[in-house]
């Protein structure tokens, strides 16, 4: 036991580390291989008198293997104006210059951990787990130009409604749609705290999905949402074009729409439909600005018992009753505010269920219930990613949210290929694998193998039959 304990042993986890940068370093190499290829079948396939060859250019494109370092060909071209402009052929071939040199593996891995993590956290986890090493601000450059990309895809399809030429055609009797706020802690440039915004948030569904129901299970029908810190009337519009890319809008029968009663969620597109206040966010008000548990519990009976009036009118008269000068007023001020809050939005303090109001019959497979889930959607998208833990934000703030709401909806992987997925299809990956194989991997002049220094610690593997696969681990790994 000594013997093996002093011959110094390499641990599995360095073994482990060694064979993956090994990887990695084939990886890449057989990457430039395969990119500067390409990059020459499209120089012969050209049209020479239109894209003058002036020579290769150095470049890189991040991936899950590392940076890879290749040339290639840049060209000029004669514009229709007049002008000459430089274009590089492999770089449009491979759709580089939509959002950088980056590639979708890459990306997405980047995106689909920073919806639940910090920018640093995120950077040391793809930098531990794959063969790049980035930095936060690395992840947050690429985030944001993310983000700027799916702003663009919004306006686009706000511009397409406003032109009549919007692509939803799904027809639905019912509508469910329900609207709220997160307010934010936010930063100046400085880095010097500036007022909160609020970071809108939308969600739609069709329903709730009855054989969920039936396991005690709650479910929504194709649920989607759409998040971002646009004023209220771009948000709107937004919102807009969001249902209308998925619905024909003139044939849904009825809208209805669930909400905190904020003046910027009354903006609405459909002057038809339903409004009705958030019960969370009633029952929150009543313990919030009535402090008298015993008025606090008689107002709430009266809104559970759907007396309106004489709930309204409960509150007016606390309100006079708890008027002093001990504490400036601030009781009575509390429930005048609760007063006007639910008196403003009287109207829907009652569910469209309860005042009588005849909607579609669910569609098959599906339940009309009680709305009020969006609470629970902003907890799950912003709350737990974007509010607390001594966070403050800047502009990065809306493009995040981008990212991850396209991620809820199951859209973020199709986003992220349409500006990082190029193609390679006329280069044959064997041929590259034989040519590395034969010729390219390990070379050894001398000085050790040119991805690892030589492994100097004994290995017990190395005592096993040499079998043929055993000899071509040596050959790789050790010698």
């Amino acid at each position: 036991m000594e013997s093996i304990v002093n011959e110094g042993l390499m641990s599995f986890k360095e073994f482990e580390q060694r064979i993956y940068d090994y990887i990695c370093a084939l990886g890449r190499e057989m990457a430039q291989i395969l990119l500067e290829r390409y990059d020459k079948e499209l120089s012969d396939q050209r049209d020479s008198r239109v894209y003058r060859n002036k020579g290769l250019r150095k470049t890189s494109i991040k991936t899950l293997f590392g940076t890879i370092v290749y040339q290639r060909r840049v060209y000029r071209v004669k514009q229709d104006d007049g002008s000459i402009a430089t274009i590089y052929l492999l770089d449009e071939a491979m759709k580089m210059n939509k959002i950088g040199l980056i590639s979708s593996n890459l990306a997405e891995k980047i995106a689909m951990t920073i919806t639940g993590a910090t920018y640093r956290d995120t950077a040391e986890m793809i930098s531990s787990t794959c063969g790049q090493n980035i930095s936060h601000t690395g992840v947050w450059g690429f985030i944001q130009r993310l983000g700027e990309r799916i702003s663009e895809e919004e306006q686009a399809d706000v511009v397409r409604m406003k032109a009549g030429k919007t692509a939803g055609q799904k027809e639905i009797p019912v509508l469910f749609e329900e609207m709220d706020g997160v307010w934010l802690k936010m930063q100046g440039p400085d880095h010097k705290k500036i007022p909160k915004k609020e970071m809108k948030i939308f969600t739609m569904y069709e329903g709730w999905d009855e054989e969920a129901a039936k396991l005690k299970q709650s479910r929504l029908v194709e649920k989607r949402m759409l998040a971002g810190m646009e004023d209220s009337r771009e948000f709107h519009e937004k919102r807009e074009a969001f249902i209308r890319s998925k619905y024909d809008a003139d044939e849904i029968q009825q809208r209805i729409l669930n909400g905190d009663g904020g003046g910027w969620i009354k903006e609405e597109y459909d002057p038809d439909a339903i409004f009705q206040l958030d019960r969370f966010h009633i029952q929150k008000g009543i313990k919030k600005l009535i402090r008298d548990k015993k008025a606090q519990q008689d107002v709430a009976t009266l809104f559970a018992e759907e007396k309106i009036d004489k709930m309204l009118e409960y509150i007016l008269i606390y309100a006079d009753s708890v008027e002093s000068d001990e504490d400036n007023g601030k009781a009575a001020k509390n429930a005048r505010e609760l007063y006007k809050y639910l008196n403003n939005n009287k109207d829907g303090l009652l569910p469209y269920h309860k005042r009588g109001i005849d909607i579609p019959e669910p569609q098959k497979g599906m339940l009309h219930k009680e709305m009020g889930v969006q609470e629970n959607q902003n907890c799950t998208l912003i709350t737990m990613r974007m509010k607390h833990r001594r966070m403050r934000w800047g502009r990065g703030a809306n493009n995040l949210a981008k990212v991850m709401y396209r991620k809820e909806n199951r859209e973020l992987i199709d986003t992220i290929e349409r500006y990082t997925d190029g193609l390679i299809t006329t280069v044959y990956l064997g041929e590259i694998i034989e040519e590395i194989s034969s010729a390219k991997v390990p070379k050894k002049d001398g000085k050790g193998s040119s991805y690892l220094d030589r492994w100097n610690a004994h290995m017990p593997l190395l005592d096993a039959m040499q079998t043929a696969s055993m000899k071509a681990f040596c050959h790789a790994f050790v010698s």
